[in-house]
């Protein structure tokens, strides 16, 4: 039985939000589908679609948010993978008995219409990895 479904998108820490949008339009050949504020990140994402594949841009609205920690210390850059899961509480719960550590043990509301849990990137070689599950 599979856990993880599909790579839901790519994760990436930027400045501006406004300039990577014109960037990533041009990289990509399409405008960004949806912008959002998540507020209990101290974030704004902007989404892009391209085929089966989707690209989060990561812009903080305060330095001490994740993504300003984060820009701070390494820059701008890839933040993190997502996966698409079909139930999440039971992925976590499947994870931690693995040995992940969960930095979310329990899903919180995330960016497009997600529940969403991190596994701290101890263990995982160095990758922040998100789980997400579509919001019903």
């Amino acid at each position: 039985m599979n856990h993880i479904n599909k790579i839901e998108h790519l994760g990436i820490a930027v400045k501006d939000i406004d300039q990577a949008n014109a960037l990533y339009e041009k990289l990509l050949g399409v405008p960004p589908y949806k912008q959002e504020e998540v507020k209990s990140e101290a974030v704004i994402t902007s989404f892009f679609k391209v085929g089966e594949s989707k690209i989060e841009l990561l812009a903080s609205t305060d330095e001490e948010g994740p993504i300003g920690k984060f820009i701070a210390k390494k820059g701008e850059g890839i933040h993190h993978i997502a996966f698409d899961v079909t139930d999440i509480e039971k992925e976590l719960d499947r994870l931690e008995e693995e040995g992940f550590q969960l930095i979310n043990k329990t899903p919180k509301p995330g960016a497009d219409n997600k529940l969403v849990a991190f596994i701290h990137p101890k263990s995982t070689n160095g990758v922040l990895v998100e789980l997400c599950q579509e919001r019903s």
